[in-house]
């Protein structure tokens, strides 16, 4: 994709236009001549580009490197939701304790299966605007990832 990228700013050179007067001894002809010259101009980044994207190891380097900038994103996101739960912990303790609790209820409810949800409540965008629901989305996507991650799962 990179070199349909990068084709499209590549363009042949514009002609070379060459002006020069020649005084001729006698008569100077009426009219101006032009003449047109092809000048064969070597593309040496075109062959070194299509070289570059064509080698498997610089493709190799690429993919580790692409996995190198993955992986540090991912570390990123960990030490972000870190950072924001031991801020929430560290402004104030009790209420956040407190908070953890609950979340960490209602998911025991839900995994038990003995929630008593209330369907009405659910439908409003108000219930989703509440503090364990971050907690909850952060969970649900670890799980996931680390899901995604293992070996065998699809």
């Amino acid at each position: 994709m990179v070199s349909q990228k990068i084709s499209l700013h590549l363009t042949p050179p514009q002609p070379i236009h060459l002006e020069h007067k020649i005084k001729l001894s006698g008569n100077c002809p009426a009219g101006t001549t032009c003449y047109d010259f092809i000048v064969d101009v070597p593309s040496p980044l075109q062959k070194d580009l299509a070289a570059y994207l064509t080698s498997t190891e610089r493709n190799k380097e690429i993919d580790a490197c692409d996995e190198l900038i993955c992986n540090s994103i991912k570390k990123i996101h960990e030490h972000r939701r870190r950072r924001a739960f031991f801020l929430g912990l560290s402004q104030s303790p009790a209420e956040f304790i407190n908070a953890l609790i609950a979340s960490q209820s209602k998911d025991l409810k839900v995994v038990a299966g003995d929630a008593s949800h209330n369907a009405e409540k659910e439908q409003r965008s108000g219930f989703y605007n509440q503090p364990w629901v971050e907690d909850a989305v952060i969970r649900y996507l670890n799980r996931k990832s680390m899901g995604s991650d293992a070996p065998g799962s699809s």
